[in-house]
């Protein structure tokens, strides 16, 4: 099988497929692969290196695309490069299917088998290959960083000659994988932390990082089968707003992190609680490449309303990127081995498999998922 990485090309993302030694790992299965030339470079890792571990390195893009069996990529690949692509051959890659009906209507006209590694189900077998919980737990960690370095105030306390100096408050809204990572990282740093989520079986999470619990009562809620918060009612919002906007008036940093999956971005963070908290105080959205929590958020921006910092994040992985890129290296070759044949030396997609019924999107000149079918 020969399996194509090209180098990836969306700006201020130093992130890349696949790492070194992990192609090392496909080499060693009989697999070909072959990157093309510093397709490594933006994480550190040089041809000579990947050359050294059994790849090919080319600089023809076009002619590495045609040629393969199977493309690995990080980002979504423009619809040119697409129709470069074989039919029958595999592409994986992260795609933004519910939102990207073009991209995925070129897979279905290509008849490329197509994988969308947010699609992933959040089942204990695929843990390993969870590119979106990977990603999210060092966003969650850059979120605090990148706060902790705006906000004019340290984060610990500190009993000085001069006096106390009383711990930052962090407020956190949203507690999957990047929410329980900046808890962690916002209470090693030495803040007093409160967190608050929809789903109250995410309460003992909490406590255990050490943070306070914030509850609100706003009747049933809960999570969906894959793990995401259920979107609330306009008057569980209001409930949720009300309580809020008391914890965001005393924080001296607020980092938003709620998604819903497939939709745009709940607004959590209006105006008016924005007016309300100290001037200098600082707000990370996390959701902002996706509509934003926070109103006012422009993504990839930095603004300041009524003396408030917010800034809208986005590719937030990247900013750590030697680690991210190893961590979905590795979740790229956890999806591929689990679907490895070793006699025929190629990646072969069982159709039956709860994993690939969940993360396949096309296959075969039609959408193959069930869930997009209902959608597009």
């Amino acid at each position: 099988m020969k399996i194509a990485i090209p180098r990836e090309q969306t700006p201020h993302d130093n992130r890349i497929p696949m790492i070194p030694s992990d192609v090392k790992r496909l080499v060693q299965r009989g697999a070909e692969v072959e990157i093309e030339t510093k397709m490594g470079e933006p994480s550190g890792y040089t041809d000579d290196v990947y050359e050294s571990e059994g790849a090919s390195v080319s600089p023809d893009r076009q002619r590495l695309l045609s040629d393969a069996d199977l493309v690995l990529r990080l980002h979504k690949p423009p619809l040119e490069e697409i129709r470069l692509l074989k039919e029958g051959s595999i592409h994986i890659s992260h795609l933004d299917p519910f939102n990207e009906k073009e991209i995925l209507d070129a897979f279905v006209a290509q008849g490329v088998s197509t994988v969308s590694m947010e699609m992933i189900p959040r089942i204990t077998r695929a843990q390993k290959m969870d590119a979106l919980s990977s990603q999210a737990s060092i966003a969650g960690y850059v979120a605090v960083i990148t706060a902790a370095e705006k906000l004019n105030k340290m984060f610990p306390m500190m009993m000085t000659p001069a006096g106390t100096i009383a711990p930052s408050r962090v407020f956190i809204i949203g507690v999957g994988v990047a929410g329980l990572q900046a808890i962690a990282t916002a209470k090693r740093l030495g803040a007093r932390v409160e967190a608050f989520d929809t789903r109250p079986v995410v309460e003992e999470q909490v406590q255990s990082l050490g943070a306070k619990f914030v509850k609100v009562n706003l009747g049933e809620t809960g999570e969906t089968q894959g793990g995401y918060a259920k979107a609330l009612s306009e008057e569980q919002i209001r409930l949720q707003r009300q309580e809020m906007a008391k914890h965001c008036a005393t924080a001296d940093v607020v980092i938003t992190t709620a998604q819903v999956f497939g939709k745009k971005s709940p607004l959590i963070v209006t105006g008016e609680m924005i007016s309300s908290m100290k001037k200098g105080s600082v707000i990370v959205d996390l959701a902002a490449g996706n509509g934003g929590n926070v109103e006012g958020t422009i993504a990839g921006e930095e603004v300041v309303i009524d003396g408030v910092t917010i800034m809208g994040l986005t590719d937030v992985a990247g900013r750590a990127a030697e680690h991210a890129s190893q961590m979905y290296s590795s979740n790229l070759l956890n999806f591929i081995t689990e679907f490895w044949d070793n006699d025929a030396k190629q990646l072969v997609l069982r159709l039956d498999d709860e994993i690939i019924r969940g993360c396949l999107v096309a296959h075969k000149h039609e959408i193959f998922s069930e869930t997009l079918k209902k959608v597009t």
